[in-house]
């Protein structure tokens, strides 16, 4: 049996969609290499983000396709990624990064710079070259969350941006005491915020992660004005406090013509387990949370489990519906995060295999495809 041709192979992958730009595989440019040996068939698929949670379903459906036409005996699938950016023209400063993210919060206390830290790990991990810049002036949290201290290098006139678990970071923590507060106006976190981004050898990076200071502050405009944004990501937890300060960021983010990415609601409940020795299934087990008592059955192993919602619920999706963006996540009380960002070693490090970081994986995934998906609109249409 003579071997497959290159438009039989073609024709085979054209059946896999995107499953967020909702054309082809091979429509889409992501075929890139096609190599036939006799009855081997190797192909390359470039994604467009190492993050792209359909990745591996993808590669299996390549496969199989592969395999079935006629005259195939081996399947090759390469799936590799290229973050293409945005698409207008060239950043006067930062040029050689692809995505630059603004991690908000209406409020202090929500845990924005935990999610940044680990957003930023999780996207490392899938490949993807990532930086955080800590934008919080009057309070930078970066360096201690990510276990690092001292000031940084110099290059020349350019200061080398501080590593750790991969990811590259540069905050004014690094270059201030740390028990001397930063007590700026408005110009001066305009002027740092400017040299961080041009003055720092970011190198080439596919993600820029900035953690900015709670509230609608000097640094938001400042950023905004200084380079085009990708977008925001917004924080908030389940309370009606948070989730009405987070409408003023909303406010912000679109009067500078910036794209609400998603929202993150973190404290979204704690999770309450146990077991009771000689329990049988079925056994009803009363808690009092604080706000009622609240009951719930063992399994046959006499465990139970309940998600106690101290902060309230439904605050993000409620925005979310409201404001029409996604919700990237929801991540519930855990004090192993809280553990590793005191330790400088975020949860999806220290702790990778927890249903925590699992979460952190899934919103990272959720993120890289939203970006993906504006990088597609932007690119021009060929007529």
């Amino acid at each position: 049996m003579s071997a497959p041709t290159r438009e039989a192979v073609l024709q085979a992958l054209s059946k896999i969609q995107d499953p967020d730009l909702f054309k082809d595989i091979v429509t889409l440019g992501f075929v890139r290499e096609v190599v036939i040996e006799g009855g081997k068939v190797k192909v390359n698929i470039n994604l467009t983000t190492p993050a792209c949670p359909v990745k591996e379903q993808m590669k299996g459906q390549a496969e199989q396709l592969l395999r079935a036409l006629p005259g195939v005996k081996d399947v090759q699938v390469d799936m590799t990624a290229e973050v293409r950016g945005s698409q207008g023209p060239p950043r006067k400063l930062a040029g050689d990064i692809k995505h630059i993210v603004a991690v908000s919060s209406g409020k202090g206390g929500v845990g924005k710079s935990t999610v940044t830290v680990n957003l930023a790990v999780a996207l490392r991990k899938t490949g993807a070259r990532v930086g955080v810049l800590d934008c919080d002036v009057y309070g930078p949290d970066i360096p201690m969350m990510m276990g690092l201290t001292g000031e940084p290098e110099t290059v020349g006139r350019k200061l080398m941006p501080k590593e750790r678990h991969g990811v590259k970071t540069m905050s004014i923590g690094y270059l201030l005491a740390d028990d001397k507060p930063v007590i700026w106006r408005g110009p001066m976190v305009h002027k740092l915020i400017e040299q961080f981004l041009g003055d720092v050898e970011w190198g080439g990076l596919d993600y820029l992660l900035v953690d900015m200071p709670p509230g609608t502050g000097d640094a938001q405009l400042s950023l905004a004005q200084i380079v085009p944004l990708s977008g925001g990501v917004l924080v908030t937890t389940p309370q009606a406090v948070s989730a009405y300060d987070v409408t003023k960021a909303i406010g912000m983010f679109r009067q500078v013509n910036v794209e609400i990415l998603g929202i993150v609601e973190n404290m979204a409940g704690f999770v309450v387990a146990g077991t009771v020795a000689g329990a049988k299934s079925g056994t009803v087990v009363a808690l009092e949370t604080g706000a009622g008592v609240e009951r719930v059955t063992t399994d046959a192993n006499g465990r139970f489990e309940l998600s106690v919602p101290i902060f309230g619920a439904g605050g993000a999706e409620r925005l979310a519906k409201k404001y029409n963006f996604p919700v990237l996540g929801r991540l519930p009380l855990n004090p192993v995060v809280r553990a590793g960002g005191d330790a400088g070693d975020p949860v999806t490090v220290s702790a990778p295999d927890s249903l925590i970081a699992r979460e952190f994986y899934a919103m990272a995934g959720r993120l890289a495809q939203k970006l993906a998906i504006a990088e597609h609109r932007a690119l021009p249409v060929l007529l």
